[in-house]
């Protein structure tokens, strides 16, 4: 793997003689809340939406159909959102290197916040026919461009700011934005629920749930453009560095960490699925719980995860990266076994348990990952490869996933199955992981050292 450009040392001082460079707290807790931000739009616009495709969306912008290709048609237009990220990751992902982790942000917030609040006032067939779902499957194309290009640029935003010695923590700020999202998406869904009759909620109840989005956007936006760019980025710039091919060079002189970066996400991704999607499935229809029980069971492990997360990339800061990383993805195999196995009908305190210890396992694997594929690649090329990384594992992982175990229980009639493509998703992680290699400080050292010392020559 290409090493970064190391600055002249006639220029900087060595990185040994200065081992902590200067790091403002008040920009860096920006950062963290712009990164968070961002990503907790995101999984909000996944939660909504997933509650929409199976409910309104047949019924509003697919009624000339039968139920069921209606409902087809809606889910259809949710993976038109997972398709289209690999194009933001490289558009966005490029555009990071080259002109800057901020203006990239910006654009993608904007991008994804726009969206999602036009589909809130979007017509439906009765009022434009065929024309309400075209438009559907666009705006949802234009979220998924959006979120492609959004992760890259918001784990760079906190992990860049910050010491280089605690980035599995301040990265670990995007990774907080699934369970936030989920948890602000069902509380708001709760709410319109309790307050609206179901003909309120299918005429115009869901739409507010999509509208409430732009109060995220507007607090990340806010945030965003008060912030500067990223110490280390603005030093790249400084010396002319930014790459004038990034994905051309990502490809040609990084790809095996673009192969470990995607590797090491399939198996958290692959157990984010099972523990907040496809137990819904499996504990209603197979186990015969109630929605409200099982979905109560994940979110109480969604709240455990707005701690867990930061406290496994503060861990992973401590000890080695990988071997926490590594620790996760064992546990949460073998965890699938044990829950599966235990889990029966009418005990709703296991179901609890099982969920929160599996999202926990899961903790331990997403806390430190943003840092450990950050550090894969040189800083001047890592939004570009960080991006890619990101959006193609997510094809190949987390949106597969839930179709794949539904597949395996009508097909087997058992459980074993599913938890044998957990097994062989996490030790894909396990490949990945040996593929990658441990934080190399120097790296982030040697640029922010040069930006200090260019900025105190101009002084």
């Amino acid at each position: 793997m290409a090493n970064a450009p190391v600055p002249d040392p006639g220029t900087a001082p060595h990185p040994h003689a200065t081992p902590h460079p200067t790091v403002h707290p008040k920009g860096l807790y920006k950062a963290f809340a712009a990164s968070l931000t961002g990503t907790a739009l995101e999984w909000y616009d996944f939660a909504v939406y997933s509650a929409a495709a199976a409910v309104v969306f047949p019924v509003v912008f697919f009624p000339a159909t039968d139920p069921l290709t209606g409902t087809v048609l809606a889910f259809s237009t949710y993976a038109v959102g997972y398709v289209s990220r690999p194009v933001g990751g490289i558009i966005f992902g490029r555009l990071g290197d080259r002109i800057g982790r901020k203006k990239v942000l910006v654009t993608t917030l904007m991008i994804i916040g726009v969206a999602t609040v036009l589909i809130g006032v979007l017509p439906g067939y009765a009022n434009i026919g065929a024309t309400a779902g075209i438009l559907l499957v666009l705006l949802r194309f234009a979220q998924g461009v959006g979120v492609g290009g959004e992760w890259g640029g918001a784990v760079l935003l906190s992990s860049e700011y910050g010491d280089p010695h605690r980035r599995g923590f301040w990265a670990s700020a995007a990774q907080v934005g699934p369970p936030a999202g989920n948890l602000l998406a069902n509380g708001a869904l709760a709410v319109l629920t309790v307050s609206l009759t179901e003909e309120q909620f299918l005429s115009f109840g869901w739409r507010i749930a999509f509208l409430v989005s732009a109060v995220l956007v507007g607090f990340g936006l806010w945030i965003r453009l008060r912030l500067e760019d990223t110490p280390i980025f603005k030093a790249i710039a400084a010396h002319g560095e930014q790459p004038n091919a990034p994905v051309r060079e990502v490809f040609s002189k990084e790809l095996r960490p673009l192969i470990a970066a995607i590797l090491c996400r399939v198996g958290p991704d692959v157990l984010y699925a099972l523990f907040t999607v496809f137990t819904l499935t499996y504990g209603i229809q197979v186990l015969g719980y109630e929605r409200n029980q099982v979905l109560t069971a994940v979110l109480i492990g969604s709240a455990f995860q707005l701690f867990m997360i930061p406290l496994a990339g503060y861990v992973s800061d401590r000890f080695n990266r990988r071997l926490v990383y590594g620790v996760g993805a064992v546990v949460g195999a073998v965890w699938t076994f044990i829950f599966f196995g235990v889990l029966g009908g009418n005990n709703q305190p296991m179901l609890v348990i099982g969920i929160v210890l599996g999202l926990m396992a899961h903790s331990f694997m997403y806390g430190p990952q943003a840092a450990f594929i950050v550090e894969q690649f040189s800083p001047r090329l890592r939004s570009t490869g960080s991006s890619l990384a990101y959006t193609f594992a997510g094809v190949i992982g987390g949106a597969v996933a839930p179709l794949l175990f539904t597949l395996l229980l009508a097909e087997f009639g058992t459980w074993i199955p599913v938890a044998i493509y957990v097994a062989v998703a996490a030790v894909v992680t396990l490949v990945g992981l040996a593929l990658g290699r441990d934080n190399d400080t120097i790296e982030d050292l040697d640029y922010r050292l040069l930006l200090e010392g260019s900025a105190s020559a101009r002084q």
